[in-house]
């Protein structure tokens, strides 16, 4: 099946983003880095899915502050920045797409996804909260894309922790960049060949 898979630019004034770097060494995939912008990012997922015709998306974001790999459950419907975008932008209070549901259930068999990573010996959870930064936009968006004009497109969002570099002065948690795509290597495999996911109590907030 073609896949696409899509990480962020650095933002934050950060110099590296490990959510792209992992997503350029998954291998057999179609990568795109994705600008941390709110007024760009949809149409350049848009873009890179109309360029593509990817059977499966699996966009990938950084989240500072995690310790392990979070697939995203649910994205919501708001935009609210606690800093700005690449492009100064900061939200408060506004909806991803004027209208639409307040929320999104990926179609991703998302503890079956967890668990493969998890055997693997990989931290990782399923997470109910993409927050509500770009990297929730993106997620909102490929879901609303997919329930009003792809129905046979599957995709989903993940977080990711720091890598080692980005924490040398501070104390937060971090995972190499190398076991970073291997985890994504297996989401991705397990998003493509399992398609009822298991019944399993699994789940965090952030």
């Amino acid at each position: 099946m073609r896949t696409l898979v899509t990480g962020f630019e650095p933002f934050g004034g950060e110099s590296t983003n490990p959510s792209f770097e992992a997503a350029r060494r998954v291998g057999g995939v179609a990568v795109v880095e994705l600008p941390c912008v709110f007024a760009t990012s949809l149409q350049a997922l848009r873009e890179a899915i109309d360029e593509h015709d990817p059977e499966l998306v699996l966009c990938v974001g950084q989240a500072g502050g995690r310790s392990g790999i979070s697939v995203e459950k649910v994205a919501i419907n708001l935009m609210e920045a606690r800093i700005p975008d690449n492009a100064g932008a900061r939200p408060m209070d506004a909806e991803v797409v004027r209208g639409g549901p307040a929320a999104y259930f990926t179609n991703l068999p998302v503890k079956a996804m967890v668990e493969a990573v998890r055997q693997a010996g990989v931290p990782a959870s399923v997470s109910y909260s993409a927050g509500t930064f770009v990297c929730n936009q993106v997620a909102y968006g490929l879901a609303h894309l997919i329930a009003t004009e792809r129905p046979g497109l599957r995709g989903g969002f993940v977080h990711v922790p720091y890598s080692p570099g980005q924490v040398t002065t501070s104390s937060q948690p971090s995972m190499a960049v190398e076991t970073v795509a291997h985890a994504l290597r297996i989401l991705v495999d397990t998003a493509l060949t399992v398609e009822v996911d298991v019944p399993v109590v699994s789940g965090e907030i952030a």
